[in-house]
């Protein structure tokens, strides 16, 4: 019995051993300085011998560039699934073609996924009561500043308790997401 228990805690070990390495999948995080925050996304799951080969669907983020957020809708094509933001969590990413692919990483996944993504011009997207609208961007970064919120230094959550943006020049622009 102890000798099954020992080999259990071994094997564990191992496995938490290989995780960790999984995990950095050998990117560095430096490498990707933006951030992005996914509202919103549909997926299609193609599974080859009962094991996921890929998933490709689209949806609508946000991207913290230089300090600037910028809206944009994207589509994609990866080999494991993407997940929404979840409350002012971004991912990590870097362009490989400017303003058209953004790569992002996925930490629990360990590997990497990109974006084909078409800008808004002068929105962001912003939830309020469970809908997904548009705001003017400039709005967004007053918002931003007021409330310390910079995704790409560090700065993760708003510094306030009223973390909502004023809703004016909002618009409506779907359902909520699946995944």
């Amino acid at each position: 019995m102890r000798r099954v228990f020992l080999s259990g805690l071994i094997g564990l070990a191992v496995c938490a051993l290989l995780s960790t390495v999984a995990l950095a999948g050998g990117h560095n995080p430096a490498d990707f300085p933006l951030r992005v925050h996914i509202f919103q996304h549909s997926s299609y799951s193609l599974y080859a011998h009962r094991s996921l080969d890929q998933v490709d669907g689209e949806g609508r983020a946000n991207l913290f560039e230089n300090g600037q957020p910028r809206g944009f809708d994207f589509r994609y094509d990866c080999g494991s699934r993407l997940m929404n933001s979840v409350g002012y969590e971004t991912y990590r990413a870097r362009w490989k073609k400017q303003d058209k692919t953004l790569e992002i990483l996925l930490p629990a996944m360990g590997g990497t996924c990109d974006l084909k993504v078409e800008m808004k011009e002068n929105v962001v997207y912003r939830r309020h009561n469970n809908s997904l609208g548009e705001v003017p961007a400039a709005k967004f970064k007053e918002w931003m500043e007021k409330h310390q919120y910079d995704p790409e230094h560090g700065k993760d959550l708003p510094v306030t308790a009223d973390s909502e943006p004023a809703a004016s020049g909002e618009a409506g622009v779907g359902a909520s997401a699946q995944k």
